[in-house]
């Protein structure tokens, strides 16, 4: 009985010690970002290693001028795309892409090719579905930590940054936006509810199409009795644009009451300060 109590303490040990993992933090930890730029997710999954003291980019530095980078360390990082994209010009259909960086001391080298592994150097001979052609720019600080984040967002546009140490690559991407809208508008009014006609309205206003069809559409969704607030300050916008001025210092009188009626303080605000606004005109 002995043996045998032995022997299965001897088989426990050996399965907790086959299981048994020592976790540290990885050198070069994993990031991920998403960023939706007008319509479409835009994804970039990589690993963020840092300075610690070293001298990053340049013909002898840890990131050799005019070699392969897998943009960022351990596997080659990964970016997806939901819809299809333009990258500086080049189009790139929705999918997953492993990005290789070549780095100059002025220009940079950004490959896109269709996402296969995490083994970043099974690309290196293999066809880009992409290669675009960066200018590199100095942030006038140093980033510690490689970095990749989206900035200058815009209806239909962004820019992915990528910056470490005092550099920063600036890569414009741009979807389509506008036919996908204008599809759908045409597709919904057949039925529109009030949103509908708020959502269209709006775009209209915000792209600065056909203010009169925007106008109608508002008027549309805030003919019923239970008005919103955020809906009669889009009319009243849509109308001051439109050098309707008292009509819309009108809309934004009523946009003003509702708003208080609710609680807003922030719409209260807008309001008031677009009707001292359009008074003056």
């Amino acid at each position: 009985m002995k043996k045998l109590l032995t022997l299965f303490a001897m088989v426990a040990f050996l399965a907790t010690s086959t299981f048994a993992q020592i976790q540290t933090p990885a050198a070069s930890p994993a990031g991920k970002v998403v960023q939706t730029v007008g319509l479409s997710d835009v994804t970039v999954e990589y690993s963020r290693p840092s300075m610690k003291g070293r001298t990053i980019f340049g013909a002898d530095a840890l990131v050799p001028n005019g070699k392969f980078w897998r943009t960022g360390a351990n596997a080659a990082t990964k970016i997806t795309f939901s819809d299809d994209v333009m990258i500086e010009g080049s189009k790139v259909e929705a999918g997953s892409y492993a990005i290789l960086s070549t780095p100059g001391d002025k220009m940079w080298t950004i490959n896109f090719y269709p996402y296969e592994s995490g083994n970043w150097g099974s690309y290196v001979e293999k066809t880009p579905s992409a290669v675009v052609g960066v200018k590199v720019m100095e942030s006038g600080m140093k980033m510690e930590t490689f970095t990749i984040l989206f900035d200058e967002l815009t209806s239909n546009s962004a820019v992915m940054k990528m910056l470490w140490s005092n550099a920063v690559v600036p890569v414009k991407l741009s979807v389509e936006v506008d036919e996908k809208v204008m599809k759908n508008i045409e597709s919904v009014m057949a039925g529109p509810s009030a949103n509908d006609y708020y959502a269209a309205a709006s775009y209209y206003h915000s792209e600065g199409k056909d203010l009169n069809k925007a106008l109608e559409w508002i008027n549309k969704a805030t003919e019923g009795p239970e008005k919103r607030f955020w809906q009669v300050k889009r009319k009243s916008e849509i109308l001051a644009d439109l050098g309707k001025y008292k009509e819309a210092i009108k809309s934004a009188e009523l946009s003003r009451n509702l708003a208080q009626e609710a609680g807003n303080d922030d719409y209260v605000k807008m309001n008031t300060d677009n009707i001292n606004k359009w008074s003056k005109m």
